[in-house]
C-alpha cells in the first residue's frame, strides 16, 4: 500500500487588506476594503468589514451602504506580489513542490522535505511564525492526505489558526461538514443539493455515483470521490504557462479614447516586460475591457508569427478596441497574450517513503 502523501495548503489572512492594515496602522483594527468606492468592485475586506457582510467582489456602492463608515483603500499589487515572493520564498526552504494558486495561497507537497522534518502539522506552524516574523502578517494553514481536505480544513479555524484532518479520521469529518463547506460547491449547487435533501456529507455519501452523475454531470463523480476522502490530484510545481496577462482597473472612469490609448499604451509596455523576464512570445492577443456598468468585452486575434513588442501589442490592441459595440465609460483594460512558445513542461513527481504516524 503507498503511503499517505502529506499536503499543506496556506492560505494567507484577509491578504491586500492585512497589507494595508500592516503598512498603515491608523487603519488596523477598522473595517477597510481595497477597492471598490462608489464604482468600483471589492477586491478584499478586513475582517472587521466582513462582519457586516462584506465580501470581495462585492459592488462597491453594496459594500458602502452595508457599513457607511468603511474605509475604501486604492488596490497596491505590486506591493502585494512583492509581499507573496516573499512568502513563497519561504515556502522553498521546505519543499520544491509548490502549487500557487493565486497571490495569497499555496498547496506545499512535504511528504519529503528539505529540513527533514516529520510532522507536516509542525512544518505549517514553523511556516506560519516564519511568515508573521519576516511580514507581520498572519495565515491559516490545512494539513490532510490530498488538496481538497488540505484545503478545507485551512478554512476551518481562520484566521491565524489551522486543521488537520488525520487519515484515520477523514470518513468521519466528511459526513458532517455542510456541503457549503465543500471546496468546489457553489452557492447554486448547494442549493439544487439541498433540494436533493443533501445538506452534508453522510447525505452525500449515500447517494450512488449513478445519481450524481444523472444530477451533476461529470462533477457528480467529483463529488462522489471527495466525499469518500479520494482526490488524487498532484502538487504541480510546475504548471504549463498558457498565458500572461496585464490588467489595469482604473480609480476613474476612462472617458474618452484619448485616454484609452494612453492606457493601452502603458499596459503594451507592461507586458512587454513581462515577456521578456520569462522569454515568452505569442501569437494571439486579446483586449478586455470592463465597462462601469461591469458588462464586459472581448476580442481576440492571432497571427501567425508571434507578436515582436510593445508596439505590435499597442497597434493590435487599437484595432480590437475599433470593434467593440457601444461606447460606456471604461473602469478597466487588460491585454493578455496566449498560443505561447513556452511548449510542454514536464511535471515533477516524489517518491513517496514517509509513514504517516508523525502527521500531527
Amino acid at each position: 500500500m503507498q503511503p499517505h502523501r502529506k499536503i499543506i495548503h496556506i492560505d494567507m489572512d484577509a491578504f491586500y487588506a492585512s497589507v494595508e492594515q500592516h503598512d498603515h496602522p491608523e487603519l488596523r483594527g477598522k473595517p477597510v476594503c481595497v477597492g471598490g468606492g462608489k464604482y468600483g468592485v471589492v477586491a478584499a475586506a478586513s475582517y472587521e468589514a466582513r462582519k457586516y457582510g462584506i465580501r470581495s467582489a462585492m459592488p462597491g456602492r453594496t459594500a458602502l451602504e452595508k457599513c457607511p463608515h468603511l474605509i475604501v483603500v486604492k488596490p497596491r499589487f505590486q506591493r502585494y506580489k512583492e509581499i507573496s515572493q516573499q512568502i513563497r520564498n519561504i515556502f522553498y526552504e521546505y519543499t520544491d513542490l509548490v502549487e500557487p494558486l493565486s497571490l495569497d495561497e499555496a498547496y506545499l507537497d512535504v511528504t519529503e522535505n528539505k529540513k527533514g522534518m516529520e510532522s507536516a502539522n509542525e512544518i505549517a506552524r514553523e511556516i506560519r511564525k516564519r511568515i508573521f516574523d519576516e511580514t507581520g502578517l498572519t495565515a491559516s494553514a490545512g494539513i490532510s492526505v490530498n488538496k481538497f481536505l488540505a484545503k478545507v480544513a485551512s478554512d476551518y479555524h481562520k484566521p491565524n489558526g489551522q486543521k488537520t484532518i488525520h487519515p484515520t479520521r477523514i470518513l468521519e469529518f466528511m459526513e458532517v461538514l455542510p456541503i457549503e463547506k465543500f471546496y468546489g460547491i457553489g452557492k447554486v449547487t448547494a442549493n439544487k443539493m439541498h433540494e436533493l435533501h443533501i445538506f452534508n456529507g453522510k447525505d452525500l455519501k449515500e447517494k450512488t455515483q449513478e445519481q450524481l452523475t444523472g444530477w451533476f454531470g461529470k462533477a457528480g463523480i467529483y463529488y462522489y470521490n471527495v466525499v469518500r476522502g479520494i482526490h488524487t490530484s498532484e502538487v504541480k510545481p510546475h504548471r504549463i504557462q498558457k498565458s500572461v496577462a496585464v490588467e489595469e482597473t482604473y480609480w476613474e472612469n476612462l472617458l474618452d479614447e484619448e485616454s484609452v490609448f494612453k492606457q493601452l499604451r502603458a499596459i503594451s509596455e507592461d507586458l512587454e516586460g513581462r515577456l521578456n523576464r520569462k522569454e515568452i512570445k505569442g501569437k494571439s492577443l486579446t483586449l478586455k475591457i470592463r465597462y462601469k456598468d461591469f458588462s464586459v468585452f472581448t476580442r481576440s486575434k492571432t497571427q501567425e508569427v508571434y507578436y515582436e513588442n510593445a508596439q505590435d501589442f499597442y497597434e493590435t490592441a487599437q484595432k480590437l478596441w475599433e470593434l467593440r459595440p457601444f461606447d460606456k465609460p471604461v473602469r478597466l483594460l487588460g491585454l493578455s497574450l496566449s498560443n505561447l512558445n513556452t511548449g510542454e513542461t514536464k511535471q515533477v513527481s516524489v517518491q513517496l517513503r514517509i509513514p504517516f504516524e508523525d502527521f500531527y
